[in-house]
């Protein structure tokens, strides 16, 4: 019994190192769309000397210096790329300036997109912060144009492709987050969802037909949580607010609501191609386990606190951004979960990109 139980063990252990290498080299490839919470670049380059690139301490936890990402240091993408055993994403406008491979992938993320183009907003005369007209049409472009020195032929593309891991996302938080900043209402805001939703199924659809076969497409997070909605929205009566989280019940309803239509969606798209791997990563879920039990990840009890800010009960000021004169950083930027009230800190993405991998935030699981 007991040589049994050791050739057991044994076995276990060569199954889980087989798995470990399987995932390790599944991917060749990634190719990332979305906006800051990937963004590994692009709008640093993009809008050089503007006011919202992320400047020292951005970077300062991982890298020692910023990046364009916007974070303390690493980002989901970065963790995702560390497991697959791929280098970090390099950002397009580096790659089509330069002479850097983009056999290993491409991030097209920027900071501040939308996932629907600025006409729609002002035709609707629905106000919007307008940080970069970069959207996720303007990011297939781009993917569009570089295809050509990725692979000469079809089927060399759908060889490729078939290695290659497609990130569409997290993209649309910003078709909401920067309207809401300038006081749009969840009356003009909810009709909107199904055109959000509706320009990321098309982008999924679009990259399928280039040759795409797995996919990730993520849900929003709980915007009510965000030191930046805490701090700026109008006064909020004690029913909005949820007395375990402390986070705004009403912006994660929201939330929530464009995440169940997307995923109904998507369900529509796994019919249409029953050939591709549609994953949907539960960013929402994933969150919201760390603002529910944030001791038991480490974290403290100011969980709406932002690391880097200007001072105030949320150390946010929505017209100093971290980084600018008169703000300033916490001592131990891993014992919070918000770096600088709308972006999380590097700790909080290490826990949401192994939820991602390890399960259980997606559906189906991100390794089969």
């Amino acid at each position: 019994m007991k040589y049994t139980a050791i050739i057991l063990v044994f076995l276990q252990c060569c199954l889980a190192l087989q798995a470990n290498s399987t995932i390790l080299h599944k991917y060749e490839s990634i190719f990332n769309f979305g906006d800051s919470l990937s963004d590994t670049g692009n709008y640093l380059r993009s809008a050089e000397g503007s006011p919202t690139v992320p400047n020292y301490p951005y970077g300062k936890t991982f890298f020692g210096h910023p990046t364009g990402r916007y974070s303390d240091g690493r980002l989901i993408i970065d963790f995702i790329a560390e497991a697959v055993g791929l280098p970090y994403l390099k950002p397009y406008l580096e790659v089509v300036n330069g002479s850097v491979d983009a056999r290993g992938g491409v991030n097209f993320a920027v900071a501040g997109a939308k996932a629907l183009d600025p006409t729609f907003f002002e035709v609707r005369h629905i106000r919007t912060i307008p940080m970069t007209n970069y959207s996720l049409s303007v990011q297939l472009q781009w993917f569009k144009k570089l295809k050509s020195s990725l692979c000469t032929s079809q089927q060399d593309c759908d060889t490729y492709f078939k290695k290659s891991l497609f990130l569409v996302g997290e993209i649309g938080g910003n078709d909401y987050n920067l309207a809401f900043a300038l006081g749009a209402t969840f009356e003009q805001l909810r009709p909107i969802v199904p055109d959000v939703v509706g320009a990321i199924t098309n982008a999924i659809s679009m990259l399928i037909e280039e040759g795409a076969v797995e996919l990730v497409v993520p849900g929003n997070l709980p915007i009510g949580c965000s030191t930046s909605y805490l701090a700026t929205v109008p006064r909020f009566t004690k029913d909005d607010v949820n007395m375990t989280t402390g986070c705004l019940n009403r912006f994660n309803e929201f939330a929530k609501y464009h995440n169940d239509y997307l995923q109904r969606e998507l369900q529509l798209l796994r019919q249409k191609y029953s050939h591709a791997r549609i994953i949907y990563a539960d960013y929402y879920g994933d969150a919201m386990r760390l603002f529910e039990s944030p001791k038991q990840y480490g974290f403290g009890n100011l969980i709406q606190k932002a690391c880097c800010g200007a001072g105030g009960p949320f150390n946010f000021d929505a017209m100093k951004m971290c980084g600018s004169k008169g703000t300033t950083m916490c001592t131990e930027p891993s014992a919070y979960i918000l770096w600088d009230g709308v972006h999380y800190t590097e700790a909080a993405y290490r826990h949401l990109a192994k939820g991602l991998l390890d399960g259980p935030f997606t559906s189906p699981r991100f390794v089969n």
